[in-house]
């Protein structure tokens, strides 16, 4: 048992209460939790839980028991203590003994509640936490076809359903089955003729559930996933609402949800009509069962062969057996939704993770930052290639420049760094050794990127900069680190400073704000190799400015990869590589390039012709 890890808990957080008990859940890898049989999978999901839930369904079978005890001690009053005024006295034992067993039948009522809420809650926090840790363990050709609404949506709702499943379904097939197995017997001892008839509707329901069962299960898959499409236009319409707003297509974005919610109503309607001609299809037919049987019982009581305290009892009991059939139609039907839950969850955890830690070597100090690809080829599907042959060598140190139009494999060849993807063919060397042969977390370790768009999260200021550090930073370090990135005078002009919230995804920040932001948290992990992704292409010419100054105090000393569209913040690199079509058309400094001419020569012209051009337009305007 470990104590549950808050992770949404910043670094610099308060400390917890001590007055406060940590939650406690069994540990257990939920990947070993899968499996193609609903019902293995279910109670591999019940790991460390499973004793608990037994104790729940013992506790509702002995509830069941003191029910069942109520209505022979019913029979006993009439047949025996009524008659005889002898025995007037036991009418007040009698009554003790009801009030006894409804005490019995309401603490066990109870108790089995809290083992199963105990279980149901213990099983999905952790099913909660795992699929989230699962999620983002997993590489990034699983992310580049998944949709985000439908993870939230089996992070979510599915796991709703597993917990309806362990706190109402299957704990109430187990109710059904105890009630049901303990009224039948008694019965059966009462008059063997009631009992066989108690049975009558059983055929009945059976074939009823399982007609409707796989129907509903492949109904309800089919709602879960419109559920998870309109998650999916939600979610891309609140994160993309500033776009909305500037083109001015909520009327589109509006038409596009109704579509989606639409048929998301339609499939809904049709699962309630599949349960809506269910329910009463079984309420009539045991309906049906009870009026007959109270008939067959009082002409049975009318001709002697039962008494008037078995009629009684055989009343209450039949109710006992019916109710429990009728539902435990139900139950089987609405199983079916948990099942389809489990499956869409087990999907995910099927998915193989990312080994961060697998490799054979991991040096005990900082790399070098000597890179040499050799003939490199990389294909995101089989038969696609976006790399091909990719030779060049860098030197520790080295800034290399990528320049190419959009589409040419310049961000791809740089994923291949980190190991976010793994290339197809040929070799990638780092300080001499095979890239392959590092683990992930120790070259993610030596890495630090900076994107076009940089992701900042809803948190401090000070958070953001320090989130990619594994360690306590010292306030001192946080304010060197954004000094050099050339924001630390912009954030004390905000009135709570470093501890200012940042909005969701950095919309309270400028753009040029939050990429000094990024470049100060890439600062503050202090890595050996840099990945500038177009870092400065979305920003005005004097942000420009700043945000280069920043970067070049940041280049300093480790080896850069620069993506760039613009030639002049990639003249000054020791080697500049061109792509096109995946493939190293041109290599070598600007000064070489401008004389070998071709498309550098084209693209270097092109652009001086366009500001040269406006800066006539300035000195005339």
């Amino acid at each position: 048992m470990t104590a549950l890890p808050n992770a949404l808990t910043p670094p610099d957080a308060a400390a917890p209460d001590p007055n406060t008990r940590p939650i406690r859940i069994p540990d257990f890898d939920l990947r070993k939790a899968v499996s193609d049989k609903p019902f293995i999978g279910l109670l591999r999901l019940m790991t460390g839980y499973r004793l608990t839930y037994l104790g729940a369904t013992v506790a509702l079978g002995l509830a069941a028991l003191s029910k069942t005890l109520t209505f022979l001690l019913l029979r006993h009053l009439v047949d025996v203590v009524l008659p005889d005024a002898s025995q007037a006295p036991m009418i007040i034992v009698i009554a003790l003994g009801f009030l006894i067993f409804a005490a019995m039948e309401g603490a066990l009522t109870f108790l089995s509640g809290w083992l199963t809420a105990r279980t149901a809650e213990g099983v999905t926090l952790r099913l909660r936490n795992f699929i989230f840790d699962h999620v983002q363990r997993l590489d990034f050709r699983y992310h580049d076809s998944a949709q985000t609404g439908d993870l939230i949506q089996r992070s979510t709702s599915d796991v709703e359903a597993i917990r309806r499943l362990f706190s109402e379904q299957l704990i109430g097939i187990g109710r059904i089955i105890m009630l049901f197995a303990t009224n039948w017997i008694i019965l059966l001892v009462l008059d063997w003729r009631l009992g066989l008839y108690a049975l009558a509707a059983l055929p009945f329901m059976v074939g009823l559930s399982l007609y409707f069962f796989p129907r509903v299960s492949k109904q309800y898959n089919h709602f879960q996933e419109q559920d998870s499409a309109l998650s999916t236009v939600l979610q891309e319409n609140l994160t993309g609402v500033r776009v909305v707003k500037a083109f001015a297509r909520q009327d589109y974005e509006r038409k596009k949800f109704d579509d989606a919610n639409t048929e998301r109503f339609k499939r809904g309607r049709k699962l309630l009509i599949m349960y809506s001609w269910y329910w009463p299809s079984t309420d009539a037919i045991f309906g049906v069962q009870i009026v007959i049987g109270y008939l067959i019982a009082s002409a049975m009581v009318l001709d002697g062969q039962i008494t008037l305290g078995t009629y009684l009892a055989f009343a209450g009991l039949l109710v006992q057996i019916i109710n429990p059939m009728r539902n435990l139609g139900r139950l089987i039907v609405q199983v079916s939704e948990g099942q389809v839950s489990h499956a869409r969850i087990n999907n995910i955890l099927k998915e193989i993770r990312e080994p961060l830690h697998e490799g054979t070597y991991t040096p005990s100090g900082p790399v070098k930052g000597e890179i040499t690809f050799e003939g490199v080829s990389f294909a995101y599907t089989d038969g696609q290639p976006v790399l091909q042959d990719i030779s060049f060598t860098c030197r520790a140190g080295q800034t290399v420049a990528l320049l190419g139009s959009t589409g040419s494999g310049k961000t791809t060849l740089v994923n291949l760094l980190p190991r976010f993807y793994e290339y197809t063919s040929g070799s990638v060397r780092l300080d001499g050794v095979e890239l392959k042969d590092y683990t992930r977390a120790y070259l993610r370790s030596q890495i630090g990127i900076v994107e076009q768009e940089p992701f900042l999260f809803s948190r401090t200021i000070r958070e953001n900069i320090t989130y990619g550090v594994g360690r306590d930073v010292t306030d001192a370090e946080v304010e060197a680190a954004a000094r050099a990135a050339a924001i630390h005078d912009v954030i004390m002009t905000f009135p709570e400073g470093y501890k200012t919230m940042v909005g969701e995804r950095g919309v309270t920040l400028s753009g040029g704000q939050k990429q000094r932001v990024a470049i100060a948290r890439t600062l503050l992990k202090d890595p050996r190799i840099l990945i500038l992704d177009d870092a400065t292409s979305s920003v005005d010419t004097e942000t420009e400015a700043v945000i280069s100054e920043a970067l070049e105090t940041l280049m300093k000393g480790r080896t850069s990869f620069v993506i760039a569209h613009r030639i002049h913040t990639v003249m000054n690199a020791d080697l500049i590589l061109v792509l096109d079509k995946g493939r190293i058309v041109q290599h070598g400094t600007h000064a070489e390039l401008l004389e070998q001419g071709g498309i550098y020569r084209q693209i270097y012209d092109v652009q001086a012709r366009i500001e040269q051009e406006l800066e006539q337009e300035i000195a005339t305007a």
